[in-house]
């Protein structure tokens, strides 16, 4: 392995693109620990510190984690969201028992909280209106690849399931309808980018500059009044979103009609 010196890229980025190949050919698998900083610069003959640079670029992008004290890994694999939140309520209404298994959600806490601007703008309440909300962190492999939060009003949900720190064998959704007497008729996504907080790159073990990936969930009731706010947020460089769908058939020309006289 080598770098260019003439080369208009810099350094840190030309062993950043070997390093990404290498990864992609399957020579370091996912969760396996790379060569140490120091091993790396001799490879290339160039200072640590570049190197650190490349270690820290290919951290963004999502490719790496960093242990302290152990060394940098293989991250693993793109998380796939598939059809952003359609996903919680299958293919069509009705239990299914294995989606409670397949979230691997792992419930971080249940209470009342102030709800933030987003979740009031939602229900339509003042920001800092006290709501329940369930606190979740999604792992893979141990890896922490979302966290996550539903809120609820207080009037709806108080004193139901929903308010009691314990996981469900089915998906919310389902008992959400049965707690608050109120069937989810129709929902809304809204996906953005941005920085994460100091809490979501902790608990996501990303670095502060990591952007994520961020989705809001509305579900309606058939009056479409809100019945629950999620918020979901995921590291934007190993997260893939893919939405399928088909696409029309053209229309069928109309028929002429026998009374119009083309000239």
């Amino acid at each position: 392995m080598s770098i260019n010196p003439g080369a208009a890229e810099f350094p840190h980025r030309q062993i950043a693109d070997q390093l990404r190949e290498r990864i992609r050919r399957g020579d370091w698998g996912p969760g396996e620990r790379l060569p140490s900083i120091p091993a790396i610069a001799e490879m290339f003959g160039v200072a640590k510190q570049t190197v650190q640079r490349t270690v820290d670029q290919l951290r963004v992008e999502g490719l790496l984690i960093t242990k302290p004290g152990s060394g940098t890994y293989v991250r693993g694999t793109k998380r796939r969201l598939n059809r952003l939140s359609r996903g919680r309520y299958g293919g069509f209404r009705g239990y299914h028992a294995d989606l409670a298994a397949r979230y691997r959600q792992h419930l971080v806490e249940v209470g009342r909280a102030p709800a933030p601007a987003e979740v009031a703008d939602a229900f339509g309440v003042r920001d800092g209106t006290e709501l329940i909300v369930r606190r979740h962190v999604v792992r893979t492999e141990d890896v922490p690849v979302e966290v996550g939060a539903s809120w609820f009003r207080v009037e709806d949900a108080a004193g139901t399931s929903l308010e009691r720190r314990e996981a469900f064998g089915r998906p919310l959704y389902q008992e959400a309808e049965e707690a608050t007497g109120r069937r989810y008729a129709s929902a809304t996504d809204t996906l953005s980018a941005r920085q994460p907080s100091r809490e979501e790159a902790e608990t996501l073990q990303i670095r502060p500059d990591t952007p994520v990936l961020h989705l809001l969930h509305v579900a309606f009731d058939a009056s479409h009044k809100p019945v629950e706010v999620a918020q979901a947020t995921w590291p934007g460089p190993m997260t893939t979103l893919t939405e399928e769908y088909k696409i029309p058939a053209p229309a069928a020309d109309p028929e002429p009609d026998p009374g119009l006289v083309l000239g």
